[in-house]
């Protein structure tokens, strides 16, 4: 839902965002120019300099009443200038705006100009004359505190993607000392959870296959209960399974064995570590999104599975809902939508999502939806009916769906101010 502005007493600030120089124009509603393609240093002086220039142009002109600033969202390096530019004392009585740009959506308006350059210069222009048409449809920059929580959000992200790696590294190496046990499958492995102190155990102090197949089964259910603390139900079976793997694996140069399990143990240390951080990082999110728009907080954590880190993550993201017309809207921001790929009466049955959007919010979306999937009997049976309805990709394909449905009933309960009950998901 769009903020009424009266363009005909806005000025349009372009600025095109480098690490080292910013380059900025700004214009009236009638193309007039008033400040054009000045750059200035990505410093705390350069965005004074800024501050000092917009103002300058609104003290002189009278017929500004509001102030809308564009900046292409390159990487980290508008950040400080959009955060000190948004709390700006001396714009604050013009009801400055300032907008984070998706560089894509700039690119494609800059197709519609015929003949013009390419140059610093002329993408402040693009950015503000973008702004001056009406194009800009997302919410202004929201300040220090989605900041903070964004921040935290998003290198937890970015931990639980290291954790993904390292595992998926580490696999690599399992499978070299110990083929079989690589290639178990969930019903048939001997661990509830392959990453856990058991597993490391037998993984890092049997150097090779021979130890753990030439160990007595006496010996070997002693060290299962001594690793597992008695928490394995049948460690005589366990035992069983892991010497049929380790006499069916393949065997190796004796050179090769303390080398991959020097490796193995090194990945377990570090996924070890990243765990740590997580649960250091859930608690300072869990502490930062405090007081940060709670209805629509306690409205998300309403929803059976989605959790309050999972809520927090698209909250940092999305920000308010009234930024979105519709459920459409919000799936496009996150990139859940799917592109056409038919011609003529040919309709193709494969369609890849967009991933054009908000690659973070695209991530707790998903990830919540996964988890709702656990707790709502509705989104299980959606999810089993999607599953069912392919042979490709079927995972990827139901959860993506499932996503989907998700988004509309967030959308629908966010927009109504709504706590979550199973009448209203239907």
């Amino acid at each position: 839902m769009k903020e009424h502005i009266d363009y005909l007493s806005t000025l349009f600030v372009g600025i095109d965002i480098a690490s080292r120089v910013h380059v900025i124009s700004a214009l009236d509603f009638n193309e007039e120019f008033y400040i054009r393609m000045k750059s200035v240093e990505n410093t705390q002086e350069g965005a004074a300099f800024i501050e000092q220039m917009i103002s300058d142009v609104l003290k002189h002109n009278h017929q500004f009443k509001y102030v809308m600033i564009g900046m292409e969202a390159t990487g980290f390096y508008g950040v400080h200038l959009a955060n000190y530019l948004s709390a700006s004392d001396l714009l604050a009585p013009f009801s400055v705006r300032v907008y984070c740009l998706n560089p894509k959506e700039v690119k494609n308006y800059k197709k519609s100009f015929n003949d013009i350059g390419k140059n610093d210069g002329i993408d402040s222009y693009v950015i503000a004359d973008f702004a001056r048409v009406g194009r800009i449809a997302i919410k202004p920059w929201r300040g220090s505190q989605y900041l903070a929580l964004q921040r935290l959000t998003r290198h937890r992200m970015h931990i639980t993607e290291c954790i993904a790696r390292e595992k998926t590294y580490m696999l690599n190496n399992i499978y070299l000392k110990f083929s079989e046990y690589a290639l178990l499958r969930d019903g048939q492995h001997p661990f509830a959870n392959k990453y856990g102190a058991t597993a490391e155990a037998i993984l890092t102090e049997y150097t090779t296959n021979e130890d753990i197949a030439k160990s007595s089964v006496e010996d070997l259910v002693a060290f299962i209960n001594s690793k597992s603390k008695g928490r394995i139900a049948d460690p005589e079976e366990t035992a069983k399974i892991l010497q049929a793997a380790a006499r069916n694996s393949y065997r190796l140069d004796k050179c090769l064995y303390e080398p991959l399990t020097i490796s193995i143990a090194s990945s377990f240390n570090c996924i070890s570590s990243f765990e740590r951080e997580l649960k250091a990082i859930d608690k300072a999110v869990l502490q930062t999104v405090q007081g940060l728009n709670p209805d629509e907080y306690t409205v998300l954590n309403s929803i059976p599975g989605i959790g309050k880190v999972y809520s927090a993550g698209i909250l940092a993201e999305m920000g308010s809902i009234k930024a979105f017309p519709n459920a459409n809207a919000l799936a496009k921001y996150c990139g859940i939508v799917w592109n056409d790929n038919d011609s003529g009466d040919f309709v193709a049955e494969d369609k890849h999502m967009s991933k054009a959007g908000n690659r973070y919010l695209r991530y707790y979306i998903i990830e919540a939806a996964g988890s709702v999937i656990r707790h709502c009997p509705e989104y299980k049976a959606f999810y089993d009916k999607k599953y069912a309805e392919t042979r490709n990709h079927q995972h990827k394909r139901a959860l993506a769906l499932t996503s989907r449905k998700f988004i509309r009933l967030l959308f629908g309960l966010l927009d109504k101010g709504q706590l979550y009950s199973p009448e209203k998901s239907r």
